[in-house]
């Protein structure tokens, strides 16, 4: 199969229509600069984000490359099925239970990033801990994203995937750094109408093809393989229980979901935001499951792929540009590149605003507390460039798409979302615990072991097996690190506590000033202080000094 040349120019032409839409929302957010500071409007597009726009962009952060080509691989895995790919209900589920508990609070303290209350009620040095495994999870999702986009244009279009990956990323790059959040947002409405629309174009080619049985009669009767529906095994409900688990609410230890509620004008709509959003990822997944049912339905070895399957190939990862390579028309199958290719951007270009925003406000300012607004726009834009060119080298060093997302996905659910909880809700959380549970919860993760990367486990858990001479866990070891990690906040957070209000350990060792805060009166006022600190504009003359809030906090 030679270049796919009409296929090449579509894919130019939509990134064409992307970057000039980027142009078009940097201009917007210049304009927009002159109603607050240009950092708050490249971060939070200067928290004027319509409603539409801010579903639209909410939706599209979590319908990435990874989301469109893993819920297929896992309908049309022959040991998994839709009892295993119901990512789109999970992340719907996540999108609900985010508005109902996370969006409110966040928005009407006006935070900037996620990382926020965690310098407000810890102290700088646990806020700059805390970012290290966010920005991390922004790179992972960046490689995990570009890495799904190469596949799928080296399968459809017989380009080189270094070419697709490469161009992918400099495109990403250069709307984020033109507009921010502005060109991010607006760019997602073009890439999310895109997949809609591409996907739901090339379904019904596929299924009416002669070649597929009707997976009406596939979704339960062994014909190719086992019926798509799947199958749950009673020794795997625990695995799959905290599967969904991690799907469905390990998405909220993630900045890219924030930074769309805090962008919002209000926290009533932000709230909105979310419960729309959770109902539009359903209408998204549903063409990735029809084509992965067909996958399932087809006698390979009548069709131009021939024999053996994808799946005993070993590229059951790629089945659904193989579904759109090989089950439908050519000219069709350049739309479903295009909504793949949407769909990365959309997702990359999040991750690279995501990584940042953190890095910039809760690093950056933090040690060069008199930057003006000037240079921290210029560190905005140097930290996207860098995210983006180490997330596009990751895609060279692992050829494992889900191996990147489980990285990123236990990172956010084992040691973020605990402390986020902790952090928001519990009052009697301080940065000793955050920081002993941080390592704890971590290393736990790492001792339970993870097949996928290679890591065999140290710890065994009750009801697990020996398979070809190694351990394999049958308990939901991801959902113990997180509660884990949850329990160990609160346990270190009362012991120092004590240890210190007793004098077991002498208050000159209280670096975090813990002591100070077991007044009442005392950690209200020094809390409000460095809140309302953090909640003014980033530029230098701007800021208020490290003696003013100390003298707030001795009210």
């Amino acid at each position: 199969m030679g270049l796919n040349v009409p296929g090449l120019i579509a894919t130019l032409g939509f990134y064409v229509v992307v970057l000039a839409t980027g142009v078009w929302a940097s201009k917007r957010s210049k304009a927009k600069a002159s109603t607050g500071t240009a950092t708050e409007v490249a971060l939070l597009g200067g928290r004027s984000i319509n409603l539409s726009v801010g579903i639209f962009t909410m939706t599209a952060t979590w319908v990435g490359g990874g989301f469109i080509l893993g819920v297929a691989e896992a309908v049309y895995s022959p040991n998994k099925g839709l009892v295993w790919g119901l990512m789109p209900l999970y992340y719907s589920v996540s999108f609900v239970i985010g508005g109902l508990v996370f969006a409110k609070p966040m928005r009407e303290k006006k935070y900037v990033t996620m990382m926020d209350p965690f310098q407000i009620k810890y102290g700088k040095p646990v806020a700059a801990l805390m970012v290290i495994p966010a920005i991390i999870v922004d790179m992972f999702w960046v490689a995990c994203t570009l890495m799904a986009l190469g596949g799928t244009i080296s399968t459809i279009l017989d380009l080189p995937y270094a070419y697709s990956v490469i161009l992918s990323a400099a495109v990403a790059i250069i709307y984020t750094l033109l507009g921010g959040l502005y060109s991010v947002a607006y760019t997602d409405i073009i890439q999310l109408i895109l997949i809609f629309v591409a996907l739901w174009l090339c379904v019904p080619f596929i299924l009416l093809n002669p070649i597929p049985l009707d997976i009406g009669i596939t979704a339960f009767n062994h014909t190719y393989q086992p019926p798509w529906i799947g199958h749950l095994l009673t020794q795997d409900i625990w695995i799959w229980l905290d599967d969904s688990l991690v799907l469905s609410i390990g998405a909220l230890g993630f900045q890219c979901f924030h930074q769309r509620t805090l962008s919002a004008a209000t926290a009533a709509k932000a709230q909105i935001t979310c419960f729309a959003a959770a109902m539009m990822i359903l209408i998204l997944g549903i063409p990735s499951v029809l084509i992965g049912a067909v996958a399932v339905s087809t006698d390979w070895n009548q069709t131009d792929y021939g024999a053996p399957s994808p799946y005993e190939r070993g590229e059951a990862y790629g089945i659904l540009p193989i579904c759109l390579q090989y089950l439908a028309p050519s000219y069709i199958s350049i739309f479903g590149i295009a909504a793949v290719a949407a769909a990365v951007m959309s997702s990359t270009d999040s991750g690279l605003l995501s990584s940042t925003s953190m890095f910039s406000k809760n690093i950056y300012k933090n040690i060069r507390t008199q930057a003006s607004d000037r240079e921290i726009l210029w560190v905005i834009r140097i930290a996207v460039v860098v995210t983006g060119v180490v997330g596009t080298a990751l895609t060279f060093l692992n050829n494992s798409i889900l191996g990147f997302w489980v990285l990123g996905a236990d990172i956010g659910y084992c040691v973020l979302l605990p402390q986020l909880i902790c952090v928001l809700f519990c009052p009697a959380s301080n940065g000793y615990g955050a920081g002993v549970a941080y390592f704890l919860g971590a290393l736990l993760r790492m001792l339970s072991g993870e097949p996928l990367l290679g890591l065999p486990p140290v710890i065994h858990f009750p009801g697990g097996e020996i398979v070809d001479g190694v351990y394999m866990q049958r308990a939901p070891v991801r959902t113990i690190a997180m509660l884990f990690t949850l329990v160990s906040i609160l346990f270190f957070s009362y012991l120092f506590t004590q240890l210190f209000r007793y004098g077991i350990m002498p208050q000159a060792l209280d670096v975090l000033e813990v002591s100070r805060v077991m007044t009442p009166r005392v950690g209200q006022a020094r809390r409000k202080a460095e809140g309302n600190r953090l909640m003014l504009p980033l530029s230098g003359s701007s800021t208020v000094k490290e003696s003013e809030v100390e003298e707030s906090a001795q009210l």
